[in-house]
């Protein structure tokens, strides 16, 4: 007895009690309800066999009972048996309606066991995942528009267009004005004032309405005895 191995684990102790009572036991397929006070039966018959204690054997029959494939077997109709396969009775129903709770809470721990493991692969795997760096977004240039250029501001503005801006003669204290277009003649050189300044130009036509001229630009106009000067 004292050289027999020891079974560590608790599914040892069950593939034990398979192959000492294949009638009671099966380690495959639905199981068969056991006889209502079992345990004490395994410990009559089992104990010291392989180095057993009570401890294990109670552990090994409370796993084995509340398995799937046991539960799956407490259905009406099904009758229990010893440990040499006789039969012991028909179940109540009140063990079956228990049995059948057992096992929807048990699907019920395995579906969210399930869902709670894809969960973590799912983060796991967004986690290792090498995440690319971000592009700045660019805004695009509106259809046919150009770069804006920034156009620099000539100096002196002011001293460009004074020199290049056609000077006018201004007027002298020699010119003198014209006070009668009688003593005026076609073709004879004039001088047209405009303001402070004066500009030379030819008489063309001269009329009562005023003087026609052209002046020195190409210019041609009428203008009164008062804007004339000799």
């Amino acid at each position: 007895m004292e050289n027999q191995p020891k079974l560590n684990s608790t599914k040892q102790v069950i593939a034990f009690l398979t192959e000492r009572f294949p009638q009671c036991f099966t380690a495959e397929g639905e199981a068969r309800p056991l006889k209502i006070g079992i345990f004490q039966d395994l410990v009559d018959r089992v104990q010291g066999e392989m180095n057993l204690s009570k401890t294990q054997l109670r552990s090994a029959l409370r796993l084995y009972t509340s398995s799937s494939r046991y539960l799956y077997g407490i259905k009406v109709g099904a009758t229990r048996v010893d440990l040499d396969g006789n039969t012991c009775g028909l179940l109540d129903k009140q063990h079956v309606e228990h049995a059948s709770k057992q096992l929807e809470e048990a699907k019920a721990r395995m579906q969210a066991q399930r869902e709670q493991q894809q969960a973590k692969k799912r983060k796991a795997g967004e986690d290792t995942a090498p995440r690319r760096p971000r592009k700045p977004i660019r805004k695009p240039a509106a259809k046919g528009k150009q770069p804006r250029k920034v156009r620099s501001k000539p100096e002196c503005p002011q001293a460009e267009r004074n020199s290049s801006a056609p000077r006018e003669e201004t007027q002298t204290s020699s010119s003198k004005p014209v006070t009668d277009t009688s003593a005026l003649q076609v073709g004879q050189s004039i001088k047209v004032t405009a303001g402070k300044s004066a500009m030379d130009a030819t008489i063309l036509e001269i009329s009562k309405d005023g003087v026609r001229v052209q002046l020195a630009n190409g210019l041609a106009m009428i203008v009164r005895a008062e804007h004339l000067q000799f």
